[in-house]
């Protein structure tokens, strides 16, 4: 693995992360679930909001990239 692909992976795990412990709290707060359909709800919603990042490998090296549903196209970030 390279530098970008084990950045891109970390920053995706973080969105998930901060997303996932976010979505667990107001879902265990604010709803009347109980057992696992508090992490699986909290799963569903952190993996649907959370941003994808990929490393590609262009003719100018390699360039680590975004997508998310809430930014239109795609962004190369750094």
């Amino acid at each position: 693995m390279t530098k970008l692909q084990i950045r891109a992976f970390l920053y995706q795990l973080g969105c998930f992360a901060i997303l996932f412990i976010s979505a667990r709290y107001l879902v265990e707060r604010y709803t009347e679930l109980t057992g696992l359909w508090i992490p699986g709800t909290a799963f569903i919603v952190g993996t649907l909001l959370s941003p994808k990042f990929q490393a590609v490998k262009t003719k100018d090296g390699e360039r680590l990239f975004m997508k998310w549903i809430f930014a239109k196209g795609v962004k190369e970030i750094g």
